[in-house]
């Protein structure tokens, strides 16, 4: 099994929107109190396409998206205290689930580690739900660590 990473044309668009869709459940699943299922529209996916600061890159086999990788370039902000770096953030990232621990989650990463060489950014960044082990185990095995935590308060009383 040949996976080949490539840019997402319009003709993937009816295979992310299944995987945008299994992502989504996932939020639903971890936290019912910030997600909903969305709906991927085609003016979504043309402007990524068209996007000159994010792309999405397809694992592809046998001509079929089975997995994929949102990248965006993004610059931190500009506080005095903060670095002026720029980052390759991974708004998503999912794969097909019958086609999981074979390894295209892994080459999706490095495909957007050598996107992030190739616009000379300063480091790459995701983020986890707090209940996904197995999410966390993942980014650990390709590199990634906990730098900060993010918390939230639901009540404004």
């Amino acid at each position: 099994m040949k996976c080949i990473i490539r840019k997402a044309t319009k003709s993937d668009i009816e295979a992310l929107r299944e995987l945008y869709l299994a992502l989504e459940e996932d939020g639903v699943r971890y936290q019912p109190e910030h997600f909903v299922i969305g709906e991927r529209t085609e003016e979504f996916f043309q402007s990524v396409f068209d996007g000159d600061d994010q792309d999405i890159l397809v694992a592809d086999i046998d001509g079929k998206a089975v997995g994929f990788v949102h990248v965006m370039i993004l610059q931190q902000k500009k506080v005095s205290c903060l670095k002026p770096q720029s980052v390759v953030y991974l708004q998503d990232l999912c794969v097909r689930e019958d086609m999981r621990n074979n390894g295209i989650g892994s080459v999706l990463i490095r495909a957007a580690k050598d996107y992030g060489k190739e616009h000379k950014v300063d480091f790459i960044r995701t983020q986890v739900f707090p209940g996904n082990v197995d999410g966390m185990r993942f980014y650990e095995r390709n590199g990634f660590c906990e730098m900060m935590k993010t918390i939230e308060c639901q009540s404004l009383d």
